[in-house]
């Protein structure tokens, strides 16, 4: 977030609870497996299974959408691996909407079209944009969809584009 930024939020989903103690349970179950034959090979599936766990859980701790001056960044992590920008300019409206139960969490397409980036819950903002849609998941779906409306007039998208 730099000093310029108008809006910033970050919201914590308590989904990766759930994959820390995953990661906790297949760490200590390849210690256990350890001596059993063949030792090396199921002790190291079980340590290799709970390291993916552990990166994941830490991928997706929280999700941040803060405002850089002409774009939005949307990031999960604290371990960055998942993020991306949406330019104000590409944006044609923001609407507060609701995701499918279908739609679930993640990053993954909708069955409804788009992309979905959903940490918890089911309110979002959807971004139509000049290439398509954009779900992203939020519990300040209100402030998010005013902020970036005014952004896009801001910007200077003409309302005849829209």
């Amino acid at each position: 977030m730099t000093c310029l930024s108008l809006y910033y939020h970050r919201q914590r989903g308590p989904l990766c609870l759930v994959l820390y103690g995953l990661a906790v349970a297949f760490f200590v179950i390849a210690w256990f497996v350890r001596t059993v034959p063949p030792q090396s090979f199921l002790s190291l599936i079980f340590a290799l299974a709970g390291l993916v766990l552990l990166i994941l859980a830490a991928g997706f701790h929280h999700l941040t959408v803060a405002d850089e001056i002409d774009r939005l960044r949307i990031c999960f992590g604290p371990l960055p691996l998942f993020q991306r920008s949406v330019l104000y300019e590409d944006v044609l409206r923001a609407d507060v909407d609701r995701t499918t139960i279908f739609e679930g969490w993640g990053i993954h397409l909708s069955p409804r079209g788009g992309w979905v980036w959903n940490l918890w819950g089911r309110d979002c903002v959807t971004f139509q944009m000049k290439t398509g849609t954009l779900r992203v998941g939020t519990d300040d779906a209100e402030n998010l969809a005013a902020f970036v409306n005014s952004r896009v007039e801001e910007f200077g998208v003409d309302a005849r584009d829209r």
